[in-house]
This record gives structure tokens, sequence and C-alpha cells, in this order.
């Protein structure tokens, strides 16, 4: 192989997680109502065989050629009936879940297109919104866990390392808030925690 061909083929290569056996893509709506800007979430119908009853923002896999914004406004628009009224503000810090990568998108969608949301009830069973300062006022439980790794046979001898080899453990934090009407923990709530974190960083340094 020459260098020109590895350049060619690098050309339009878009850097993502290395092994990713998936990209997923989030809508983060925020809607004004009398008391300023909530954020939007979605609870899953309980019909789902993945994460029935949880909350979540509008998403799912990115299809080829896809970007995220692409992807999440489309899922919005297959989840909730919600096509227009939509304007995309930034990407936010993107997340690895399991094997897979998630880009959230942040979002403000009028007051109008929300009045008119048609739920897919095979995927939403319901929405409900909490508003930014309660969020910010209201900060998540961290739970910390440690992750640690059982290779079982693992060839250690091909690998060059002793059967006693000290593997790193994996160190997950689980944010939990409440007091909401429904249960808002996990990665939506790590979403919804760094989006406060930076909105209000400099006013509350």
């Amino acid at each position: 192989m020459e260098l020109w061909q590895i350049e060619e083929r690098y050309r339009a290569h878009r850097p993502t997680l290395q092994g990713a056996r998936g990209e997923y893509a989030v809508l983060v709506p925020l809607v004004r109502r009398d008391d300023g800007l909530h954020l939007l979430y979605e609870v899953r119908a309980s019909s789902l065989r993945s994460q029935p009853g949880e909350v979540c923002f509008p998403g799912g896999r990115m299809e080829p050629g896809e970007t995220p914004v692409g992807c999440a406004l489309r899922e919005t628009g297959e989840e909730l009936g919600l096509s227009a009224g939509i304007q995309v503000i930034s990407p936010l810090d993107y997340l690895i879940r399991g094997t897979g990568i998630v880009y959230p998108i942040l979002a403000a969608v009028t007051e109008s297109a929300i009045s008119d949301l048609r739920l897919n009830t095979d995927e939403v069973a319901d929405i409900f919104t909490v508003s930014l300062s309660w969020l910010r006022e209201n900060p998540p439980e961290i739970y910390r866990y440690t992750w640690r790794p059982h290779p079982g046979d693992f060839p250690y001898e091909a690998a060059g390392v002793s059967s006693d080899y000290p593997w790193s453990p994996l160190e997950v934090e689980v944010p939990v808030y409440r007091g909401l009407p429904h249960p808002l923990w996990g990665m939506t709530a790590r979403i919804t925690a760094r989006l406060i974190e930076q909105l209000y960083e400099k006013e509350d340094s």
C-alpha cells in the first residue's frame, strides 16, 4: 500500500469509539413554560424489551451514513410526532454506553410544537418536563460502584503475563434524581447533570 492510498482512505474518516458496536443519538429538548425553561423527558413503554418504563430522551440507533443530529431529529419525529418547531443549539458531551457511543443534541422546541405532540404508544408511555431551576437546586445523588473484570480463560502465556495479572477495575458513577414524577437515573441523569453543570458553572463558582 502506498502513502497516497492511506491518505485517501482517511480523507473522510470521522473518528469514533474503537470497537464500537453501535452509535446512538438523543435529542435533549428545551421547552419554555410559564416558570422558565424545562427539559422534556419520555417514559418508555412497558412493552419494550429494552429498559421498559424508564425515563429517557427521544433518540435511538444511528443508521448508516446518518449524522447524530439527523438521527436525533428522525427518532424524535418517530417517537413524539415532532418534526417542526425544533431549533438545534449544540452537540453536548458524548457518552460511552457499553460498547457504543451516545451523542446528545441540545435543541429548543417551540410551545406550539409541544401542543401538537403525537406519542408513538408502542415506544412512549408518557412525557413530562422538569424546570432547569429545579434541576439546578436539586442535584442528583451519586452512587459509585466498582466493576472488576473476570477474564476467565484469558491466554496469559500467549500475552506474556502471569495469571495473577492485576486487571484494572472500572469505576462507575450512577446519578439518581429524587422527587420527580418518574425515576430519573443512569445515562439520562448523567446527560441532565452535565448540562446543568455547564449551564451554571460560572454562576455557581
